[in-house]
């Protein structure tokens, strides 16, 4: 089932959405101080191109320092445009019954646009 989800997401918006964080992420490495802030917009793109059958996990060292800095200028300058694109775009499919999984997926991704430095975005284990 997530394969034929993620065939759908891809197509209907998935690949467009991931390849635009993708280059706004080679953008931001452009710079010497943005490259911490356009490898997490890159492993945004990469977790945009397969939502279904993956969740987000905190790793172990999510809440150093450095990390929550890095993640409270992240959801100033980004996170929170991006929180809300995808709580837009779920609202938005979640009017219809087919949507509803899309949906979800969008809320899924809330959490890592929010504050994605010491998260990662791995397959669901059975």
């Amino acid at each position: 089932m997530s394969l034929l989800g993620n065939i759908l997401w891809l197509i209907f918006g998935g690949l467009v959405t991931g390849l635009g964080y993708i280059v706004g992420g080679i953008g931001l490495c452009l710079t010497v101080i943005g490259i911490p802030f356009g490898l997490q917009s890159i492993k945004l793109g990469l977790a945009i191109f397969t939502p279904f059958g993956k969740e987000v996990v905190e790793l172990g060292e999510a809440n150093s320092p450095l990390r929550i800095i890095f993640n409270v200028i992240w959801l100033l300058l980004f996170g929170w445009e991006i929180a809300l694109a995808h709580l837009t775009s779920a609202a938005l499919l979640a009017i219809t019954i087919i949507g509803i999984p899309f949906a979800l997926q969008h809320i899924k991704l809330i959490p890592l646009s929010l504050f994605p430095f010491g998260r990662a975005f791995r397959p669901i284990r059975s």
